[in-house]
């Protein structure tokens, strides 16, 4: 192994290949700008019209969650603390079942543009307010991390252009957001996908035959203790073992999944409900694709640097930068790979952020403007929507220059995000699963839920847990031939996201802290979900919960559930719509269906979508 050669830089072709990626991007955006008469009414802008098909909606829904976060940190991941972060294959089976079976078929019976509309349905319009506020803080600063930490980190191993990049995918991503909406937002996450496979699959097949075989990696990683797949612990404090990775990621991912608008935006734009559940399943698949990519690409980047970590060494300043060094290191003959990555790593970017810039444009348009213009027509609405893209791309890009000032306070936004999702999850819960929820006992519980999770979220950014819950497996740097020997290696492996700006040093440590604060980062959601729940329970039984009336369609009924079966009965059904009274969803979406087979200009009749 020749280990002392100079690692690699960016040549002509990586970069050809990264502008190729964005070129192409941009060009969906403009085909669907045009393509079937353009975007005529912002049902179409927002919703791609309620025509997609399951396949694309499921890529494009793997797509926005797997950023460039995912690309440059699971490997990192999997470097420091093991193999056991695949143990979230079977989150990811719950994560879906759950939004399919529960979520989803209430959201689409309704067929509503913005989830935060059924807020207002089921409850009033100060709980939708609270959703939609909560939501948009929260879209547009996770948004501007997602730019901004990718950027720096292959700036700083591949010297490529900061606030190039920045720019370029911000703009890139307006771009194709204003002009092409939905459509346009989901076939390039479709091409993103692709890039993804292959920039991680071009990583995995080079470090095997640098390697000498996927046996060496396997061994490699058991000899360093890398195969940490069973670790049944129960104690919830320590931060990856198989139950707070099943629980506590379950939460987590089905408040991303379930009730993130720019998430259902997508399943509700498919054509059918069967459609809509297809995706989802197609897309569990896709997850399941990537986690395996990335945790093989973090078992190579052990077996490569087994014996001198290049973290420990000061090669790289940051562990998401491993990721980006291995594929100099092991790429640079082949002119373009490098810039394959790097296509991927942003691919991974640009489809998060697109799918946050329409999600903001749809809640904007749905929540804050139609209720209080009513007058405007549906052809303003289409360009107020897409002066909204603008808009929110460029405060994304605002959000991204931000982010660099903030440096260390990066992570800290990002894990506060962990806390807005999970009080929000256990408002949609009570809604569709707690008959006798009431307003004031959602609202109540909404606080309690971000009270509790913001205190012991922030509580563990400034006393970060100690290193024995966080259990980081030991680096070594034997083998580096270099000058100075660097064995005394420090412990800097806390949570995920915690960061040394504003954490109180050498402070006497109580109960408090080593107990609630050095919570699992993945139970933050959970704990938020339940105290909500909880709460709303609570207060709505004595403020007269019981005595509502509430319309059976805003709960998840048991016909919701056995309507699954409707795709053996109801074959020859399906074709005639005028039997179906329009109040029964069965397989399809009776409600549009009417529209759309009836009046070809979907202007003054939209009977079923206006509630």
């Amino acid at each position: 192994m020749d280990a002392p050669r100079g690692i690699g830089t960016f040549v002509v072709w990586d970069y050809v290949v990264f502008a190729g990626m964005l070129l192409i991007s941009a060009a969906i955006g403009i085909y669907y700008a045009f393509a079937g008469g353009g975007q005529q009414t912002s049902k179409d802008f927002l919703m791609g019209g309620r025509r997609m098909t399951a396949v694309p909606v499921a890529l494009s829904l793997t797509a926005s969650f797997m950023s460039a976060v995912t690309v440059l940190g699971t490997p990192s991941e999997v470097y420091r603390f093991g193999a056991i972060f695949s143990i979230f294959a079977i989150t990811y089976f719950f994560v879906v079942a759950i939004s399919a079976e529960v979520f989803l078929p209430v959201f689409y019976k309704l067929g509503i543009t913005s989830t935060y509309e059924y807020l207002e349905l089921r409850f009033n319009k100060c709980v939708r307010l609270c959703g939609t506020v909560l939501f948009v803080v929260q879209t547009i600063l996770y948004t501007g991390i997602v730019i901004y930490a990718p950027a720096l980190a292959l700036n700083q191993v591949t010297g490529f252009d900061l606030w190039g990049a920045v720019v370029a995918t911000g703009v890139v991503c307006t771009f194709y957001c204003t002009l092409g909406g939905l459509k346009a937002v989901i076939w390039t996450d479709v091409f993103q996908v692709g890039i993804m496979v292959a920039g991680f699959a071009s990583v995995i097949i080079q470090a095997t035959v640098i390697q000498g075989g996927i046996s060496t990696i396997v061994n490699d990683c058991y000899n360093g203790g890398r195969l940490n797949f069973w670790n049944f612990d129960p104690n919830p404090l320590q931060r990856h073992t198989f139950w707070t990775i099943i629980i506590g990621g379950t939460f987590t991912w089905t408040s991303i999944y379930g009730v993130n608008q720019s998430q259902v935006q997508r399943y509700i734009s498919c054509k059918s409900r069967f459609q809509a559940k297809m995706s989802l399943y197609i897309n569990l698949l896709g997850l399941w694709a990537i986690l395996v990519c990335s945790v093989l690409c973090g078992l190579a980047l052990y077996s490569r640097y087994h014996d001198c970590d290049p973290w420990t060494a000061k090669k790289v300043s940051a562990p998401d930068q491993l990721m980006p060094y291995l594929v100099l290191d092991i790429l640079q003959d082949f002119p373009g790979l490098p810039g394959l990555f790097v296509a991927c790593a942003y691919s991974g970017t640009l489809s998060t952020v697109s799918s946050s810039i329409n999600a903001l444009a749809a809640v904007t348009v749905e929540d804050l403007i139609k209720p209080h213009f009513r007058s405007l027509s549906e052809r303003s609405l289409s360009w107020i929507s897409q002066g909204m893209s603008v808009l929110f791309g460029a405060l994304c890009i605002g959000m991204a220059a931000l982010a660099s000032l903030m440096g260390a306070l990066l992570q800290a936004a990002l894990s506060i995000f962990g806390m807005v999702g999970g009080p929000l999850l256990g408002l949609f819960a009570l809604g569709i699963l707690v008959p006798f929820a009431n307003s004031i006992g959602a609202l109540v519980g909404l606080m309690a839920g971000f009270a509790v999770s913001l205190w012991v979220g922030i509580g563990a950014q400034l006393y970060p847990p100690l290193p024995e819950r966080t259990m980081p497996l030991s680096l070594e740097t034997y083998g580096c031939n270099s000058t100075y020997n660097v064995t005394n290696w420090v412990t800097t492996t806390e949570m995920p996201f915690s960061t040394s700006a504003f954490q109180i040093h050498n402070a006497e440590r109580t109960p408090l802290m080593d107990n609630w604060y050095s919570l699992s980062y993945l139970y933050f959601s959970t704990l938020g979900t339940l105290v909500t729940v909880f709460m709303g329970m609570l207060i709505s039984l004595p403020t007269g919960g019981r005595k509502q009336n509430v319309d059976r369609r805003f709960l998840l009924t048991k016909e919701d559930f056995l309507s699954n079966f409707d795709i053996f009965k109801k074959k020859k059904h399906i074709l005639s719509y005028k039997s179906h009274p329009v109040e029964d969803s069965g397989t399809d979406n009776p409600a549009f269906n009417h529209i759309e087979l009836n009046f070809p200009d979907q202007s003054g009749k939209m009977s079923g979508t206006r509630l």
